[in-house]
């Protein structure tokens, strides 16, 4: 286990060494204010975060205010009142039961011809992998005809350079700007949707593959270095829990108060800055992944949001892991070696190449 959360926190160290300094230095407190900015990382305030304070979702330096900034339009993260609540019907029902089960033979398809050469002996890039799947998911789930590893390196593309420029603290800069700009185009131009459809189906993309290629290969890293593959078996579910729980592939959630508030007792203003840590509200910093005896499920729930705020695409992702660590289960595949990817917008590998123990 020490092994694995040794190798699991270079991602962090790695990709945004500044910004993990900062929550590391602040985590002992529930609630740190820095002029501004309100850091939120005990569990209690990270609800309060979610559920009891206005957040306006179009200012600058949010998921929505970034997302309608490059795209231009009005999006599942940047709407209010009834226009949120249709687009998050609509993709709730595109996510729902009926909808991950016709996408499911897509990625196991993917799962079966690309996990192969692990049967004779070959190694595999789990990051090579994992985009393919998340992009021909996210393909058929948006009824394109696009080539899974195009529209993986597009989003991928489109979502670090948006995050370049809308870290907290971050000075903005107009080349990088520039590029988020140019990115996002690039993306959008492989979309063949209704124009008015295009924004959206452009955050889903960059939504869905980015966490899926962030949060698949260190999955199953964690899996190799604490010997954890016999409960893909017996305990799968609580397998995906405890790892999405561990890597929290979204650690952290930029919003802005758009009224006052409280987060754990701490008066929030309207205008104030809110960064709430995913990460450690789940004890992902202290405690490793114990199928044996998982954390109470509106715990591990906290790495997908909560209420209004929970990610519409849980569920997928939760079959997919689940999918994707029974199929290496019977190889038992150990890490050979793994790159952190210091480019991307959420920690995880640039390179992760696995092969068979048996």
């Amino acid at each position: 286990m020490r092994r694995a959360r040794r190798r699991d926190r270079r991602v962090y160290l790695f990709s945004h060494p500044l910004l993990f300094a900062l929550l590391t230095a602040t985590r002992r407190w529930p609630v740190q204010r820095l002029g501004g900015t309100v850091l939120v990382h005990s569990r209690d305030a990270f609800r309060d975060g979610l559920t009891r304070i206005p957040l306006d979702r179009s200012a600058a330096g949010t998921t929505g205010g970034a997302a309608g900034e490059l795209t231009g339009g009005e999006l599942l993260f940047n709407q209010d009142g009834a226009g949120h609540r249709g687009s998050r019907r609509t993709i709730m029902e595109a996510l729902g039961a009926e909808g991950v089960h016709r996408l499911r033979p897509v990625w196991t398809a993917v799962l079966d011809h690309r996990l192969a050469p692990l049967a004779a002996g070959a190694p595999i890039d789990l990051v090579d992998v994992a985009a393919e799947l998340a992009g021909a998911t996210t393909a058929a789930l948006l009824g394109l005809s696009t080539d899974p590893h195009t529209l993986a390196a597009a989003a991928r593309t489109a979502a670090a350079a948006a995050a370049r420029e809308h870290l907290p603290g971050r000075p903005r800069r107009r080349a990088g700007q520039t590029a988020a700009r140019t990115a996002t185009a690039a993306l959008t131009a492989l979309l063949d949707v209704p124009a008015e459809d295009r924004a959206l189906a452009a955050m889903l993309a960059v939504a869905a593959i980015n966490t899926t290629v962030a949060a698949l290969p260190r999955a199953v890293a964690w899996c190799a270095d604490a010997d954890l593959w016999s409960y893909a078996d017996s305990d799968p579910d609580a397998l995906t829990s405890e790892l999405f729980r561990v890597t929290a592939p979204t650690p952290l959630l930029p919003r802005v108060a758009a009224g006052p508030g409280t987060a754990g007792g701490c008066p929030v203003r309207a205008g104030d800055r809110l960064v709430l840590v995913a990460r450690h509200a789940a004890d992902a910093h202290r405690t490793g992944p114990c199928p044996a005896d998982p954390a109470p499920a509106s715990v591990a729930q906290l790495v997908f949001g909560l209420g209004a705020h929970a990610c519409p695409g849980a569920r997928l992702a939760r079959l997919q892991l689940t999918d994707t660590l029974r199929a290496l289960a019977r190889h038992r595949p150990r890490v050979v070696s793994a790159r952190v990817d210091r480019r991307s917008a959420l920690p995880g590998w640039s390179r992760l190449i696995v092969a068979a123990t048996r």
